[in-house]
């Protein structure tokens, strides 16, 4: 079905010359958050500068996920949003995994889309931007085996103490419901060194705190500088060993990928944060097999307990879809079982939106809006109380937490506990990346209030 051409009074002229300005809006998950971040840095280091908040850039990135319903149409909507008040526009680049997924079409649709790049081909930006200042349309949704990260500047000195760092991307899984694996691509996991540099860099740059990122990050598997095998908790320990580096965190995990050996370095790598995202999707066996997820409710609530048995003070986050093709009353119950269950910490759930082109969006069965609605509200009230449970158990304990940006109020800053809880904290002589101890006071559903713990004077 041919969908229409955005109005011609959007495919506003701009000028040829090449940017001097730009601006990235990233949507969707962390790594999108990463690569927009990467994009950023690679514009920089042609020369280009962000433009200040509220200012027209030259070049607008819009960094577009597609895990969601309508994700497509709402980059077209951002496209028509771009043009200004004397009718011009930026160049206009459609980035990410929108690009990937739609391709050429979205130039069809939008002509005044001026570059359609896939997110394993941003570092090819420079030349698509010169391209468009010739006067072409520039289009890159290859996936090279050559790695895009080889292509990226050095990362520079980072605003704030925590980042992201991509180790691993794409996925074999195959999930019905997921477009991943077509949008970006087979599994690869990025080599020992590079990792290890980039992370020095961040650290050099002033992050205490990484986040390892990938679609199945705890599938992570290489080589270190000896040429040992390893798998992701070998990384893990790697890391652990540069001197300045705080705190290490991971997501998103794949419960095939959580091995006995990760298992053991919550227990025995401090520096591993007591946090574990793990997804279920689901607590129906029955679900979790049209979903393609290879795991059961049993065999996943084996891999919790045994992470619990290894490190007690754990915080579970997972993530949960309701109203799955065939997902019936006797399913959903099935899940809400297992979230009284395991009482996450923390978890994000969504209703199921059919992606074109994954098995999942074909099957029979489809589930009425209404009655996902329904089961959505059901499970999330469950999960928000036992998020205020698990909260409200904090208060009294004295714990590190790691300042990552300003409050609200004078000399207030907000970091977070190694269960990463916020915390609110009145502490106007501590600096952003300080480890400050405090006393957890109250909790609400979302945040924490901590009163600062001053250190005796030796």
């Amino acid at each position: 079905m041919n969908r229409p051409v955005l109005p011609k009074h959007i495919q506003a002229p701009r000028s040829t010359a090449a940017p001097a300005t730009f601006r990235v809006k990233s949507f969707g998950c962390q790594m999108n958050v990463y690569d927009g971040e990467r994009m950023v840095e690679m514009l920089g280091a042609q020369g280009m500068t962000a433009a200040p908040e509220g200012a027209d850039a030259d070049l607008v990135v819009l960094n577009t996920c597609h895990i969601r319903e309508k994700a497509a149409e709402k980059v077209y909507s951002d496209i028509g949003r771009l043009r200004r008040d004397d009718g011009t526009r930026p160049m206009i680049a459609v980035a990410g995994c929108v690009a990937q997924a739609e391709g050429a079409e979205i130039s069809r649709r939008a002509p005044s889309v001026d570059i359609v790049v896939g997110p394993q081909a941003y570092h090819n930006l420079p030349k698509l931007i010169a391209k468009v200042t010739q006067g072409e349309q520039a289009l890159d949704t290859d996936m090279p085996t050559a790695s895009k990260f080889d292509a990226l500047p050095t990362r520079p000195r980072q605003a704030r103490p925590t980042g992201f760092l991509t180790i691993q991307e794409g996925c074999d899984k195959f999930c019905t419901y997921c477009v991943v694996p077509y949008t970006r691509g087979a599994e690869i996991s990025r080599p020992w060194s590079a990792i290890l540099d980039e992370a020095k860099a961040l650290i050099d740059g002033g992050v205490r705190e990484i986040t390892l990122l990938g679609q199945n990050v705890n599938a992570w598997t290489g080589e270190d500088v000896r040429g040992r095998p390893q798998c992701f908790d070998g990384l893990i320990r790697g890391l652990a060993d540069l001197p300045d580096l705080a705190r290490i965190r991971y997501m998103t995990s794949h419960p095939n990928d959580m091995t006995e050996g990760l298992i053991a370095a919550h227990a025995e790598v401090e520096k591993l944060m007591p946090f574990l995202h793990l997804p279920v999707q689901s607590g129906s066996n029955s679900i979790l097999k049209a979903m393609n997820r290879n795991h059961t409710a049993e065999s996943y609530l084996a891999i919790l307990e045994k992470v619990r048995a290894v490190r007690p003070d754990i915080a579970l986050s997972g993530d949960f879809i309701v109203g799955f093709p065939g997902e019936t009353e006797t399913d959903f119950e099935a899940t809400m079982a297992l979230v009284e269950q395991v009482r996450y910490a923390m978890a994000y759930s969504f209703k199921y939106s059919p992606r074109p082109g994954t098995p999942a969006a074909d099957m029979d069965r489809q589930i009425p809006v209404e009655v996902m609605d329904e089961r959505l509200q059901r499970l999330q009230a469950a999960i928000n109380t036992h998020q205020v449970e698990f909260n409200s158990a904090s208060v009294g304990k004295r714990v590190p937490i790691l300042l990552e940006r300003e409050g609200r109020y004078p000399g207030q800053k907000i970091g977070k506990t190694p269960w990463l809880q916020s915390v609110h904290v009145v502490a106007p002589d501590s600096a952003l990346g300080d480890m400050i101890d405090v006393e957890l006071l109250s909790a609400g559903p979302n945040s924490l209030a901590g009163a600062l713990i001053e250190r005796k004077a030796a």
